[in-house]
């Protein structure tokens, strides 16, 4: 196969509302790259907060998205994703436009509130939006996309803003924000491209009844909740630790600053380069699997990290811990066209928005509950962090695969081109209905 046609076949085929989606999300990255890195460093060094009224102003933001995301998700459902996304940018514009003006802490609680406010309603209207635009058989793709998107506007953003940001100076913090309130901007313009597609029809009456139970009706659905159950457990026991890995690297390691950044780095361009392929390779194979081999990978990657730890030190810590960042970011690749388009699946058209809203406090629960937990195992044993990590990876792969069964049949294998030439699964009653028409001509 010769370059040209091997780069034709990485070729997601996504409709152009979902490209120009993701070139919004692609600007909204770069815009949150400018400004996450540094908004601790603004509040502290720039404002003069103490350091633990500047976690507590940070922590809002993720507090108040928690608390945001459920009636954001029945928003998504009720008003149109398009709409409560193009008003969570809006939101987000005005906020951030603001933060240069910050000069008492009550001001910088109430804008991270309000942009808590915001994140809360962008995801599960995001993610809503992208499942209506996109066909159900290139989801995985879709969601595949949305993952580079993110880290190449994120890594991009954060390497721009290291070069304007100077505590000395805080008209550069100024920049940042007006910057940031820019692309929030931005997006919302590109947003005015992008148009949904019809809906597929649903009984008026399951529609209502639905609609009225709210988020009740979604309780029903185990095989959903359990799915979330185990993203707890994923984003715990991986994603979360990439916040403890600094400082266990650099206590426990000797690792350098620059090197640290380096893992951060590694890990976007892993992304960015190995996600298509890898969505080519995870099409027409069983999602449960796919998570699993996560999971696996994932705990290699924790077992690099323990092992640098353990019998190096300085550069060769680095090195080894900059191959784990690397070999987690293929985890990552994996994750990415696998478990939103399930949940997309999972979720009924007039119910999505909610679906998507729990599974995004799914993700906010893991992004609480993981740091906290490292942290204490970090002050108690550090070195026994990383095994345990790697421990609970695995334990969830292996309730995927328990899971895999109670999956619709339908929505076991990730949708590929080539799936209708695959063998079906055994059908053991057809099998023996075949077998006695056989014998009895």
């Amino acid at each position: 196969m010769s370059v040209v046609s091997y780069l034709r076949g990485l070729d997601p085929r996504l409709p152009r509302a979902v490209w120009v989606l993701e070139l919004g999300g692609v600007v909204n990255s770069f815009g949150n790259g400018f400004v996450y890195p540094f908004l601790f460093i603004y509040l502290h060094n720039v404002r003069g907060f103490a350091l633990g009224v500047s976690g507590l102003i940070v922590a809002t933001n993720a507090g108040v998205a928690l608390i945001a995301g459920t009636p954001g998700g029945a928003a998504a459902d009720r008003l149109g994703a398009k709409r409560t996304l193009a008003a969570s940018l809006a939101l987000l514009a005005i906020a951030f436009a603001l933060f240069p003006l910050v000069r008492s802490p009550w001001h910088a609680f109430a804008l991270a509130a309000l942009v808590g406010l915001a994140n809360g309603v962008f995801w599960p209207s995001y993610h809503t939006l992208l499942a209506a635009i996109t066909p159900a058989e290139r989801r995985h793709a879709g969601y595949a996309l949305q993952r580079v998107s993110m880290n190449l506007g994120f890594g991009i953003g954060g390497a721009a803003a290291g070069l304007i940001a100077a505590s000395a100076r805080p008209g550069t913090f100024t920049a940042l924000f007006l910057i940031d309130a820019a692309t929030y901007a931005a997006f919302l313009a590109l947003l005015g491209a992008v148009r949904p597609g019809p809906q597929r029809a649903v009984a008026a009456d399951a529609h209502d009844r639905d609609r009225k139970l709210g988020y009740a009706a979604i309780l029903r659905d185990r095989v959903f909740l359990a799915l979330l159950g185990l993203n707890i457990v994923f984003v715990t026991a991986g994603y979360a630790q990439l916040e403890t890995l600094p400082v266990f690297a650099k206590d426990q390691a000797d690792v350098s600053e620059g090197a640290i950044g380096l893992v951060f780095l590694v890990n976007s361009l892993v992304i960015v380069l190995a996600q298509l392929p890898l969505t080519k390779l995870v099409e027409g194979r069983r999602r449960m699997v796919m998570l699993a081999l996560m999971t696996a990978v994932w705990a290699g990657a924790w077992l690099l990290v323990f092992g640098a730890g353990l019998w190096l030190s300085a550069a060769a810590a680095a090195a080894v811990i900059v191959v784990g960042g690397g070999v987690f970011a293929i985890g990552e690749c994996l994750q990415g066209p696998t478990q939103q388009a399930l949940i997309a699946e999972l979720a009924p058209d007039h119910l999505r928005g909610r679906y998507m809203a729990l599974s995004t406090s799914s993700w906010s629960i893991g992004w609480i509950a993981g740091p906290a937990a490292g942290a204490f195992v970090l002050q108690q044993e550090p070195l026994a962090l990383w095994p345990a990590a790697a421990a609970l990876c695995l334990a969830a792969g292996a309730g995927g695969l328990l899971l895999e069964r109670r999956l619709p049949q339908t929505l076991r294998r990730t949708p590929s081109d080539v799936a209708v030439t695959m063998p079906p699964e055994p059908d053991p009653e057809a099998e023996a209905e075949a077998l006695s028409v056989k014998v009895s001509g």
